[in-house]
């Protein structure tokens, strides 16, 4: 008893210091979103204020920017999300119900281009992007996100490999189309692989900065995270801006995940038993 007693104190010692690692930047993010300029200077990053302020906020709340940047996220994440979930459930449906000539070598390409990094195809997919005219408009990132990341294949695929296919036999039997049949039948048993897919995607979408800063230069096509770009001047004081401004484009995604959370787990953990 008293060696499980111990293992008990170590599990949660760990889970405790776990937890420490992933709050305490957010914690020293919002207390220097909290201080002044010379709060800044004058007390460790690891305290709270002497003198509580909500100016950064009101600064950062204020910048015409963030609205642009809100309205542009929102416009690429819904265009985005749409076509993930379209496309990678029909694809995923084709694949796994379907026998067709060179299926395996399909699904290997598919696969291959998840497991290759980005920054290896980056030069090409630039010149891509510049070759259709893409470049400096919202469609260069909402194209990049439903073509690159193709997690959603393998999260639809799990589910759909899980459903008898007797569904597919009685439909068509009883003179049901194949688009009827995804449409009125599969798709909405695939709800929470759906929801799954939403939630992440959307999560990644919105704390992406690499592909907006590099393919939407201009300041009409700001989204959340390059927002950010206006406060990059922190060494010349503007650190406790640039906290409030993490914090403010943090705070959709933490709803987001808070809310949902058992949906996305829910979801992967199904698709996994399932699978």
């Amino acid at each position: 008893m008293k060696k499980a007693a111990v293992t008990q104190i170590f599990k949660q010692a760990v889970c405790i210091a776990m937890v420490l690692v992933v709050l305490a930047p957010i914690l020293l993010t919002l207390f220097a979103a909290l201080k002044t300029r010379a709060d800044m200077v004058n007390t460790s990053p690891l305290l709270l204020p002497a003198h509580v302020t909500f100016a950064n906020f009101r600064k950062v709340l204020g910048n015409k920017y963030l609205w642009i940047g809100f309205r542009n996220t929102i416009a690429i994440l819904a265009v985005s999300v749409f076509f993930n979930v379209l496309l990678g459930a029909v694809t995923a449906y084709i694949i796994e119900r379907f026998q067709f000539r060179f299926r395996s070598v399909v699904v290997a390409l598919f696969f291959a281009g998840m497991l290759i990094p980005s920054f290896v195809t980056e030069i090409a997919r630039f010149k891509i992007i510049k070759g259709i005219h893409l470049y400096n408009t919202l469609g260069a990132p909402i194209i990049i996100y439903i073509a690159a990341d193709l997690m959603q294949l393998y999260i639809y695929r799990q589910f759909i490999s899980a459903l008898p296919v007797s569904l597919d036999e009685s439909a068509l039997l009883d003179g049901c189309s194949y688009w009827g049949l995804f449409a009125r039948i599969i798709f909405p048993l695939l709800a929470p692989a759906t929801a799954t897919v939403v939630i992440i995607k959307s999560i990644t979408i919105i704390n992406d900065m690499y592909i907006p800063y590099l393919y939407m230069p201009a300041n009409r096509l700001r989204t959340l995270t390059t927002f950010l770009m206006d406060y990059a001047n922190a060494q010349q004081g503007s650190w406790q801006n640039l906290a409030a401004g993490i914090i403010i484009i943090m705070l959709p995604t933490i709803l987001l995940y808070v809310l949902f959370q058992r949906y996305i787990l829910a979801g992967i953990t199904a698709g996994a038993v399932k699978g």
